[in-house]
């Protein structure tokens, strides 16, 4: 690549998630890539301008992850698994590829455990493809390099 040349912004539509180091699959969809901070407010006795607004916890949301319907039927025997007491937790990676599908950023996420999955719509009048969708719940994400 030149000097001075940009590779962002980067599409959003190829990325893989990775499961305990396994490539799980690519997804066509994933939600929840997000962390919000908790704030609390303090009103000051005799003060009147203005309310303290303090920092508490970081919250991070459940993730959704969304595919086309394959063969593999590994994220349903987890989940299946946690629904029957058997909690697997599991580290794992949202892998962002760029144009020439080399790695271009990856958010990690730990002891992931699924907490609903979601079969496909299957509709005899419709030709569009079958997705199924898991949602994990996490302990907190961070950004490879930073």
């Amino acid at each position: 690549m030149p000097t001075g040349a940009r590779r962002d912004p980067l599409a959003g539509f190829r990325f893989l998630i990775e499961l305990d180091g396994i490539i799980a699959g690519g997804f066509s969809e994933v939600h929840g890539i997000e962390a919000e901070i908790e704030m609390e407010e303090y009103r000051e006795g005799g003060v009147n301008t203005y309310i303290h607004r303090l920092p508490r916890i970081t919250r991070q949301s459940n993730l959704t992850l969304k595919r086309g319907l394959s063969s593999s039927n590994e994220l349903w025997i987890w989940f299946k698994a946690a629904s029957e007491g058997w909690m697997s937790r599991m580290n794992g990676s949202i892998i962002l590829l760029d144009a020439d599908g080399s790695e271009a950023k990856r958010w990690n996420f730990a002891n992931a455990y699924p907490i609903k999955w979601t079969g496909p719509e299957l509709r005899a009048d419709s030709s569009s493809v079958a997705f199924e969708s898991i949602e994990i719940a996490h302990q907190g994400l961070t950004v490879d390099g930073i």
